[in-house]
């Protein structure tokens, strides 16, 4: 298990669409987010699950990171994915960075961490028994126009014992 667990947005948002946002909660306990991450999210403007977001803020298993390192640089990322690795970078392991942009999980991975997306969450709520069916997620998510390749659902879905 991770000491630290540290999500970019797109797990967030795409969990808060498929009812799985506390999902993380019983999965990880607290999970923590970029100043950047969190003015991502909570925009303002009532977007898809911004207000189950922001419960989970206000529940406090969910928490603004305190610091905000502004190195090493990476200008191929957003604000957000940058942020997530520059703090995962300056904590001590072992940590998990929740993220699903292909670019941000290449750099995170070069750089040496361990990096999990919506889909693998998914599939550790199924394993946990926090859910009946990955598949059904899956299903749920793709509905609420959050893609996820379609290699990446069938590895998970073999994993779990749905393939």
């Amino acid at each position: 298990m991770a000491g630290l667990v540290l999500s970019d947005a797109s797990p967030l948002i795409a969990l808060s669409r498929v009812g799985g946002l506390s999902w993380l909660e019983r999965l990880f306990g607290v999970v923590w987010l970029p100043q950047q991450v969190a003015d991502e999210v909570l925009s303002g403007q009532s977007l898809s699950g911004e207000a189950e977001i922001e419960a989970a803020i206000a529940a406090g298993w969910l928490r603004v990171h305190p610091s905000t390192p502004t190195m090493p640089e990476l200008p191929d990322l957003d604000e957000g994915e940058a942020a997530c690795i520059r703090i995962a970078l300056s904590e001590p392991p072992p940590l998990l960075l929740l993220m699903d942009e292909r670019a941000g999980r290449a750099v995170a991975r070069e750089l040496g961490l361990k990096v999990a997306g919506t889909a693998a969450v998914i599939g550790m709520a199924k394993t946990r028994g926090l859910i009946p069916s990955a598949r059904e997620v899956f299903t749920r998510l793709h509905a609420a126009e959050f893609r996820v390749a379609a290699e990446v659902i069938k590895e998970i879905l073999r994993r779990v014992g749905e393939e």
